[in-house]
């Protein structure tokens, strides 16, 4: 317990960790905020596979068999997909400023939409934790530590960018710190409850491997790659990818 205790803190304060490089740094550019996020990515897309989607398989076919332990997998999948694209239609999505429009960014934007911002990000921190604490759940401690540090890596970059929209609307710099720390509390929460949910009823732990699977693979096509080829820098993010996925493989390998 104490081993999840620490990381849902370290996966939570990964957010405020970036943040704070968000005050330091305040102009980071998009080429080394890409690359980052291509090799969160790529271990994303690693611990997906083997840490929750293969172990789901393996843990659906003790308990039933044939075709219904694949369907239990797919369905976890699909519904773990369909649940963060309607976080996504239901959740606000605002542009980050860059330089030259601050100003003018800063007298549209209210304290009303920050706060929808605000809740944006937490909506998405918290499947993110789930999937963490299911991680842990299923007792396979390697690829329970290689999902943590993939969701990690994401939310370093994550933490960078939330601070210029904020700064922009107004907020003070404790504000904007203690908003970044919230969003972090709330994916510790989505951890512990991922985490106990696969505790108390080890009979949905197929479903919600699978589940958790599918709200990470959604991340990553969605929100990630994505991300990573709107500057033109396409390329630098595929090779990133390319390279935290088999760092990932190499990791599950020796842990195995």
């Amino acid at each position: 317990m104490e081993i999840v205790i620490l990381t849902a803190l370290g996966v939570g304060g990964a957010t405020v960790f970036g943040a704070i490089i968000g005050f330091i740094f305040k102009d980071v550019s998009h080429k080394f905020t890409d690359i980052v996020l291509g090799f969160a990515a790529g271990i994303m897309l690693c611990a997906a596979m083997s840490g929750l989607i293969m172990p789901a398989v393996d843990f659906a076919v003790e308990s039933t068999s044939g075709w219904v332990a694949i369907l239990t997998v797919i369905s976890g999948i699909l519904v773990g997909a369909i649940v963060l694209s309607l976080i996504d239609k239901l959740s606000p999505r605002f542009c980050v400023p860059c330089k030259s429009e601050s100003e003018n960014t800063a007298t549209r934007e209210s304290r009303e939409r920050v706060m929808l911002f605000v809740m944006a990000i937490a909506i998405h921190n918290l499947p993110e934790g789930i999937a963490t604490g299911v991680g842990f759940g299923s007792e396979n401690m390697g690829a329970a530590f290689t999902i943590a540090l993939g969701i990690a890596l994401q939310n370093i970059p994550e933490g960078m960018v939330i601070i210029s929209p904020m700064l922009c609307s107004g907020a003070s710099k404790r504000k904007t710190l203690l908003i970044a720390v919230l969003t972090g509390v709330i994916e510790i929460v989505g951890t512990f409850i991922g985490y106990f949910a696969v505790n108390l009823s080890r009979t949905i732990l197929p479903f919600a491997l699978a589940f958790a699977g599918g709200t990470m693979l959604y991340v990553i096509c969605e929100e990630m790659i994505p991300e990573t080829h709107e500057n033109g820098r396409g390329r630098r993010a595929t090779y990133a990818l390319l390279l935290g996925f088999c760092l990932m493989m190499t990791v599950n390998f020796f842990l195995s």
